[in-house]
């Protein structure tokens, strides 16, 4: 297949190719070694800087984590808030998109660009400046969570409507031919089949959502780079501290990451279970009948 699409590199090619790989291995290496030894002449290795953070005998190594914890239950929330009212707000405005006249699908259609083409900081700096000037006065929570779904909400109605649109026409239409009308073919079979189609996709968005929390410190929201900012104005460990943070961004949406691919897998599975006793229910009735 790979000889298709493209010449497959010969003996002098490949090994052109080893020489960069090998070639660009050492440049990177070489850019590592000299940020760890100018770090090391700052003393940034130090472990008076490293203490609060894993030595839990230091006198601040409580308190850090505490803040962090909570800091990372209002990422959390702010985050589920915001996946909860995107992945809805999301699908009625696909289906809407599909299901609309021509007279007024422009309207819905203007929405959506509008918001997607809106920054998501733009997004949250405008609910939490322009709504209290209206009288909507909220928690900072809200305003974090109105603008991550203004966004988000936009693009997942994207990539469901994308997910409905591939599916073969054959579906729509054996649904019609049984009497379904158009919100039962769109709810009992296209929408369920899109969601599976299109899961990779809609939980790479959701660890977007999470990842866009970070953004609440512009609002003053407590999340959880906000707190690492007061914590570096008290412990002056700038380095150390965003490290860590990052390294629990990492860990949190790689368990998402994983999570979607053991959700894709199961229910791959289960479509192979359904459709494999379909194929003996039907084997053992054709047997049944010649009998």
């Amino acid at each position: 297949m790979s000889a298709v699409l493209y010449d497959a590199p010969g003996p002098r090619s490949r090994r052109r190719t080893a020489i960069g790989s090998v070639i660009a291995g050492l440049a990177v290496l070489g850019v590592l070694a000299l940020v760890v030894l100018q770090l090391a002449d700052q003393g940034q290795f130090e472990m008076e800087l490293w203490s609060p953070w894993i030595d839990p005998t230091d006198e601040s190594f409580t308190a850090v984590w505490d803040l962090i914890a909570e800091a990372g239950i209002n990422t959390l929330l702010a985050a589920a808030l915001s996946m909860a009212f995107s992945l809805v707000i999301g699908t009625l405005l696909a289906l809407s998109r599909i299901t609309a006249a021509r007279w007024y699908r422009w309207a819905i259609v203007g929405v959506i660009e509008l918001l997607r083409g809106i920054p998501v900081v733009i997004a949250i700096f405008f609910a939490a400046r322009v709504l209290p000037q209206f009288g909507v006065d909220l928690p900072t929570l809200w305003y974090l969570v109105i603008g991550l779904t203004a966004y988000n909400s936009v693009i997942i109605a994207e990539i469901v409507r994308a997910g409905i649109n591939s599916l073969p026409t054959g579906q729509r239409e054996a649904a019609q031919s049984i009497g379904l009308r158009r919100s039962q073919v769109l709810g009992y079979v296209l929408l369920p089949q899109a969601f599976r189609v299109m899961l990779p996709a809609l939980i790479s968005q959701l660890v977007v959502v999470l990842k866009d929390t970070s953004l609440g410190f512009i609002i003053s929201y407590e999340e959880t780079v906000n707190t690492a900012g007061i914590i570096i104005q008290n412990l002056r460990n700038p380095i150390q501290t965003y490290l860590i943070i990052a390294l629990l961004f990492i860990v949190v949406n790689y368990a998402l990451s994983k999570f979607a691919v053991y959700l894709e897998r199961r229910l791959s599975r289960g479509k192979k279970g359904v459709s494999k006793k379909a194929e003996e229910a039907a084997m053992t009735e054709t047997g049944a009948a010649g009998a």
